[in-house]
């Protein structure tokens, strides 16, 4: 019944969109967006919500992916319960950015992708599904794939295999210049999430090194953004001491010797008591840092009074509860890093 009622809901909110000051455009109605990024006004040192209408468009919208050239954007989509969850790519082609489209690779509505993260060459792109291991079509326990680009097109999706997947949940794989990967397991039947990472040495993965208390630090840990020079992670935790609350963006340094600095909270501009987060990115020129976030309304945009259009026109605008993605100047990774000669370049 319930699912029934949200099937309903999401019918009156689609067809309640020729009010919303804010939705997402159809093909006929999608602006012509030139530049990088979208063609998006750059932010500044203060959080914004990135491509609104476009990309946060009210939609539980995470994880952002570029290519090496820019030119090719990456980002989660899901329904708000993860019945449903694909990859949007979006593509500047003759300088105009396409309408984000799901992944050709990401369309099969029995199994979950979510995730995706590009090697450093862009030919090879890491995701999270359920698709099947084996020879049925049932949907599997969540693990780490791959798909290669042949010919400027993506290829057929493999699973990345033993010894970075396991009989647990394999998920949010982020890589380094070398091909190192990061990634979040929990073993089979357990809800503890533990960051680990595995060294791509002559074209195979090793046996993954379950990274020490200041990486898996506080009572659980989420999704694990490794620096291409491997200098930092940003990991979403929760259980931190002198946190906000909920789920927060910690950053932690590592050190010439391969250990790690304490986590460092990433302060109020991205963390807050009412904003959950779980998906973190920078883009390759080191300028913009982007993270998802849950929100409510701001002050200003709150109504004076609750009604039926309210509740539906709130369906299709950013800030309405599900995650937004937002973006910043990176500055304040600098403004957290501690003694430079101290840390891995």
């Amino acid at each position: 019944m319930r699912t029934l009622v949200l099937s309903f809901l999401t019918i009156l909110f689609v067809a309640s969109s020729g009010c919303l000051q804010e939705k997402t455009k159809s093909d006929s109605e999608f602006p012509v967006l030139k530049g990088p990024y979208l063609g998006q006004k750059l932010p500044r040192e203060i959080p914004e919500i990135f491509a609104p209408g476009i990309i946060s468009n009210g939609l539980p919208n995470r994880d952002v992916a570029m290519s090496p050239d820019g030119k090719e954007m990456f980002f989660g989509l899901h329904t708000s319960d993860f019945s449903y969850s694909t990859i949007l790519i979006a593509k500047q082609i003759d300088g105009i950015w396409t309408q984000p489209e799901a992944a050709p690779f990401a369309t099969d509505p029995r199994y979950s992708f979510l995730e995706p993260s590009l090697s450093w060459n862009g030919k090879k792109l890491f995701f999270l599904s359920s698709m099947p291991k084996d020879d049925t079509e049932n949907p599997a326990d969540e693990d780490i794939w791959v798909v290669e680009k042949e010919d400027g097109e993506w290829g057929k999706p493999y699973n990345l295999g033993e010894p970075v997947n396991s009989d647990g949940s394999e998920y949010y794989p982020s890589l380094t210049k070398d091909g190192t990967i990061y990634f979040t397991r929990a073993a089979k039947g357990e809800r503890i999430n533990y960051i680990y990472r595995s060294r791509l040495v002559d074209g195979k993965y090793t046996a993954p090194e379950k990274l020490p208390e200041q990486v898996n630090c506080g009572t659980n840990r989420f999704n694990a953004y490794v620096a291409p020079d491997e200098s930092y992670l940003v990991i979403p935790a929760i259980g931190v001491k002198g946190g906000f609350g909920g789920v927060d963006y910690y950053i932690v340094f590592r050190k010439k010797d391969d250990s790690w600095h304490e986590p460092v909270n990433m302060g109020p501009k991205i963390n807050s008591p009412t904003g959950t987060g779980w998906s973190f990115y920078v883009s390759l020129d080191k300028k913009y840092l982007f993270f998802m976030a849950a929100k409510g309304l701001p002050i200003e945009k709150q109504p004076k009074s609750l009604s039926l259009d309210f509740f539906l026109s709130l369906s299709s605008i950013p800030q309405n509860g599900n995650s937004d993605i937002y973006w910043m100047e990176s500055k304040i990774i600098e403004e957290l890093r501690p003694d430079k000669s101290k840390i891995q370049h």
